[in-house]
């Protein structure tokens, strides 16, 4: 999402080598050019797909383009207007992403296979969302990651608790006893606006909607987004996370390491970092989902990830399409989610990732996934955030009503300016 054109890695010319030259594409066959980001996925499991894909689809052939997350925002926005055979015919972009493409009219509308052929009733709502525009589906659920709790299992039976919460009351009072003894209990910063927009949406409020007219608003005015702040007023006051900070300032692993925290809202991802820092924290880790306003469900969280995108252009849609459906489908999502300890694309798919208790948690959450608001303008917005401003004021005395509106109001013209 940040420009510099930097090196494309062909994942075929590693193929080729590994399994001998491309087939003549003068014999009827035809390339399918597939981007795919950094680290997405693992060399291994791209081979085995194309492989896999090639053998079962005899007339295609996968050209698999490695792209750097840096410019790819400019990168797929210049590849949408391309006319020539060198333009992706299936794209991965991030799950919040998908608006502006379809703001500027370069995607191919998938309603029909995402209806017919690959069961998007049972998509996860924070990837599907983000991907579908009034009742039209462009963006296609490939994985998804989200925010746990990671505690300290010997700091919570130290301190008698036996078992991890379920609800946000049962969260606090646990979070009050562990904070005591020198201890933390949680380390929160004051700007984490990903983990508030949870809160937020467990009240049934949203940081913006979109009107009748297409506009849109801020709504972090309204009872229910006051209710989700109030409550991460509570918990942050359960540590000492700066006010005025975001949790990458510092980072919140190092904080963590230092071995005086009982719990963290991360990614389970994050563990890795924690126990190279301080490998005595290595077996003394888990994770358990968000907790939700009552036991009966956890909580919403904010749902990262990737959709798979067709654009407008190619010219071969149903090799594109064929694609999406191998990708997306319960086969390989389930070797993904196994291979990469991701949240596979569905509810349904939950139990591939059973055996892993980090991915385990983010797959219970994931179910109550939600996205940033779907305006084409949203990025502006975090790119100077008024939410996180918002946060610091309310958690330094000031008044939550007063500062929501300000922050809603603007909210609101960022999302209204046409402007660059």
């Amino acid at each position: 999402m940040r420009l510099r054109l930097l090196a494309v890695v062909s994942v075929t010319a590693f193929l080729a080598t590994a399994c001998g030259a491309l087939p003549d594409s003068g014999s009827g066959q035809r390339t399918v050019t597939v981007w795919l980001m950094k680290d997405s996925a693992s060399k291994d499991f791209l081979k085995r797909f194309t492989e896999d894909f090639e053998r079962t689809h005899g007339a295609l052939r996968l050209d698999i383009r490695i792209q750097e997350w840096t410019g790819i925002g400019e990168k797929v926005q210049a590849a949408l207007k391309e006319r020539d055979t060198s333009a992706p015919d299936v794209i991965e972009v991030g799950n919040t992403q998908v608006a502006q493409y379809v703001d500027g009219g370069g995607l191919s509308d998938l309603t029909l296979e995402s209806m017919r052929d690959w069961g998007m009733n049972a998509w996860l709502p924070g990837l599907a969302e983000p991907g579908r525009f009034g009742t039209r589906q462009f963006g296609v659920p490939w994985y998804a990651a989200n925010r746990v709790v990671v505690y300290r299992k010997d700091l919570f039976e130290r301190a008698g608790i036996k078992q991890p919460p379920k609800s946000r009351e049962q969260w606090l009072a646990d979070t009050e006893r562990l904070n005591s003894g020198g201890n933390q209990g949680i380390y929160l910063a004051g700007q984490d606006w990903y983990t508030l927009s949870g809160f937020i949406w467990d009240e049934g409020g949203d940081l913006a909607k979109e009107t009748t007219s297409g506009n849109w608003e801020g709504t972090l005015q309204t009872p229910a987004a006051v209710r989700g702040m109030d409550f991460y007023r509570r918990l942050q006051a359960l540590g000492d996370g700066p006010v005025d900070a975001d949790e990458e300032h510092p980072p919140q692993s190092g904080v963590f390491a230092k071995g005086r925290v009982a719990q963290i809202v991360a990614v389970p991802g994050l563990v890795q970092a924690i126990e190279r820092t301080n490998p005595a924290l290595k077996g003394k880790l888990g994770f358990f989902p968000v907790p939700g306003k009552t036991a009966a469900a956890p909580g919403a969280v904010f749902t990262g990830g990737s959709d798979l995108v067709v654009p407008k252009n190619t010219d071969d849609r149903e090799g594109a399409t064929a694609v999406v459906a191998a990708l997306a489908g319960a086969k390989w999502q389930t070797e993904l989610a196994r291979t990469m300890n991701y949240v596979p694309n569905k509810t349904t798919l939950a139990d591939a990732v059973a055996g892993e208790e980090g991915a385990a948690a983010m797959a219970a959450g994931a179910a109550h996934g939600r996205a940033t608001p779907s305006s084409p303008r949203w990025a502006a917005v975090e790119a100077d955030n008024p939410i996180k401003v918002y946060m610091s004021k309310v958690l330094s005395g000031a008044d939550p009503a007063t500062e929501a509106r300000r922050a809603s109001a603007r909210i609101t013209k960022t999302l209204a300016d046409e402007g660059e």
